[in-house]
């Protein structure tokens, strides 16, 4: 039996109490809602009400009636459940969420996977907790606001449920990290540099450390000090995300495109000192080729 709470653990059949719905215009404008009997939204294009929506069909058209009374056209919103990206977007946050299109490339470039110990340090508002949850990861975050501290456990709860495998701290991971055998450190802080010393004896031998960070001096700082540590194979790079309008024969890009977010580089934990690997090719795979 479907669980309607836990929007990002695949819920099916017809929308249900208590599940968020989001609601779509036909100007791509968006609204995050929970269904509740007897509830309605409001919003320019009119009231929807809630009842409307319980029971019927994932992907429904729904008609927003006028509180004025007029009679121009009716509005319409499409109904589906929201994917995370949405979730993330439209979340209550205190501190500025890692973008979805940058989650999607630090899940595989850190190879978060089912059972992964998991430190998050710089939890913020749990947008990069949730990505990893949703991976099957058990993760702990470090974070020194209370306040942020407060906001990620209430999202991830909000998302996965109270029972979800995630417990934050409120500690400075620079001052050292108190878990050992880890296999990912994920960091979004300003100076992940000063805990390269401390992820070197959490993680385990092939463990990967990811950092994400706004400028390339920060990024070039982390690398440099990653160069001198237990890490071999570092990789920096960004995500430029370019959408395009596809409307009859008018096929080009869009006019705005969501470019530079942050910087990503990724580690790997070795025995090894001062080994740094070998160039990659823009694709992001290794130089050489492949031996069967």
């Amino acid at each position: 039996m479907t669980d309607p709470g836990r929007v990002g653990r695949g819920p099916r059949g017809p929308l249900a109490a208590g599940e968020r719905v989001l609601l779509v215009d036909h100007h791509d404008r968006r609204y995050l809602i929970r269904l509740v009997p007897g509830a309605s939204f409001q919003s320019h294009a009119g009231v929807v009400e809630h009842d409307a929506l319980i029971g019927r069909p994932e992907g429904s058209e729904v008609v927003a009636w006028r509180r004025d009374g007029g009679s121009g056209p009716a509005r319409r919103f499409l109904a589906v459940r929201p994917t995370l990206a949405d979730v993330i977007v439209k979340m209550p946050r205190g501190a500025q969420v890692i973008y979805p299109k940058d989650l999607g490339a630090i899940l595989v470039a850190a190879d978060l996977f089912p059972g992964a110990r998991v430190l998050e340090a710089g939890v913020g508002s749990g947008a990069l907790s949730m990505t990893a949850l949703q991976a099957g990861c058990e993760v702990t975050g470090y974070e020194i606001r209370e306040d942020f501290a407060r906001r990620a456990r209430a999202n991830v709860a909000e998302l996965l449920g109270a029972d979800a495998p995630f417990r934050v701290e409120e500690r400075d991971v620079y001052e050292g990290i108190a878990e050992t055998g880890l296999d990912r450190v994920l960091l979004d802080l300003p100076e992940p540099w000063r805990v390269v010393e401390h992820a070197e004896r959490a993680l385990l031998p092939g463990g990967i450390l990811l950092a994400y960070l706004p400028s390339i001096t920060q990024t070039a700082e982390l690398r440099a000090r990653l160069a001198r540590a237990s890490f071999a194979l570092a990789e920096t790079f960004e995500i430029l995300r370019r959408s395009w309008h596809i409307e009859g024969r008018s096929v080009r890009p869009d006019h705005r495109m969501v470019a530079h977010t942050g910087f990503v580089t990724t580690a790997r934990r070795v025995e090894a000192r001062g080994f740094s690997g070998g160039e990659r090719d823009g694709d992001g795979g290794p130089a050489g080729g492949v031996e069967d």
